[in-house]
């Protein structure tokens, strides 16, 4: 392959990334706001519990279910804004070129095979949930467990997309493809940015 086959072909990879990450960025912004969400019911669950001696399982069960929304729905967005923890000791001491190598062979290396992990693990798990459509064990709890568990296949659907988006980005970037990585310290700008 010569250097203009090279560009065309990287031109072609890139709007693939970028789509990709426009799929991680939906589901991130849209699941941050379960946040403010959780923080409402959890004030309304209290407020009838201790103002009007009621309560409700469903709504005490659903503050459950958004906290595993958005955590699990939202570590690939917190991961494709390097907002996971991690040690700096080293990486923070490489080159671009250096971290785009450690990046790159992370995802392969560690990211990816996780991935596959979590998804070969769990799927027996979820799909016996879905086949009896599990509910809640307390009564007047949310009838949806199979729907819950099915996060468990989610998250690491969307880990694996954004794995491929850093192996598209950092291989572009390590094969001469400058516009690839987004310069150091910059996070990608978010819808909510503008």
């Amino acid at each position: 392959m010569n250097e203009e086959q090279g560009m065309r072909f990287s031109r072609r990879l890139l709007p693939v990334a970028e789509r990709l990450e426009s799929v991680n960025r939906t589901v991130g912004l849209l699941v941050s706001w379960l946040a403010l969400a959780m923080v409402l019911v959890t004030f309304v669950v209290v407020v009838l519990r201790y103002a009007f001696d009621s309560g409700s399982i469903a709504l005490q069960e659903s503050v459950t279910y958004m906290h595993a929304m958005l955590f699990m729905l939202g570590a690939a967005f917190t991961l494709q804004q390097n907002g996971h923890v991690r040690v700096d000791i080293l990486y923070q001491r490489f080159s671009r070129r250096g971290r785009a190598w450690v990046d790159l062979l992370g995802t392969l290396l560690l990211l990816f095979p996780v991935s596959v992990f979590l998804l070969v693990a769990s799927w027996d798990y979820v799909a016996e949930s879905w086949a009896v459509l599990e509910g809640s064990r307390e009564a007047g709890g949310i009838p949806g467990v199979w729907a819950l568990k099915t996060l468990i296949l989610l998250m690491p659907l969307l880990l694996l997309v954004q794995g491929l988006i850093w192996v598209l980005r950092n291989g572009l970037f390590l094969a001469g493809v400058e516009a690839a990585l987004p310069e150091p310290g910059a996070r990608l700008e978010t819808d909510a940015d503008g």
